[in-house]
């Protein structure tokens, strides 16, 4: 029979032996042996009709999960490399971009400029023009006016002296 169970003491017991003593109580009989037997029993069938396919999920499951790990780095990797080759291509867009933009405006400028040369150069006709418009037509006026006021005169002097002056 098993008895386990801690040591009771009595009131005649000594407390001395009641310390010394103070453990559990174990009979090895039959029915320790009958259990030990169900319990190998048990593992030996259990073993390979569910221990040994739970590993094996339990395996598969951490193979599955290094393997996207691993495939996660790898994209990682792969992404950073394309990354660092697109800032790269980026760069290489904006210094051609840089290139062109300067060249473009020192050819605006150059266009700028000669544009505002010929404009200079039209205005410049277009003033001459019209001062030597100017010029004939103050000469013409001149002249008109110097007919003119030698009329006037003479009509002045008829008016004043009463006769015809030649």
């Amino acid at each position: 029979m098993l008895t386990t169970g801690f040591c009771a003491t009595t009131a005649t017991s000594s407390p001395l032996l009641a310390m010394a003593g103070g453990g559990v109580n174990i009979d090895f009989d039959r029915t320790f042996l009958v259990q030990m037997v169900l319990f190998i029993t048990l593992v030996v069938v259990l073993k390979p009709l569910l221990f040994d396919p739970i590993l094996k999920v339990f395996e598969l499951r951490e193979e599955r999960t290094d393997g996207a790990r691993k495939s996660a780095r790898e994209m990682q990797e792969k992404a950073g490399e394309l990354l660092q080759r697109y800032e790269r291509e980026i760069e290489r867009v904006n210094q051609v971009a840089a290139v062109e933009r300067e060249k473009l405006r020192t050819e605006t400028a150059k266009l700028e400029a000669e544009i505002l040369a010929e404009a200079r150069e039209a205005t410049g006709k277009i003033i001459e023009e019209g001062r030597a418009k100017i010029d004939k037509e103050v000469s013409s006026i001149r002249f008109d006016l110097g007919r003119q006021s030698e009329r006037v005169a003479r009509e002045l002097a008829v008016r004043v002296l009463g006769r015809e002056v030649q």
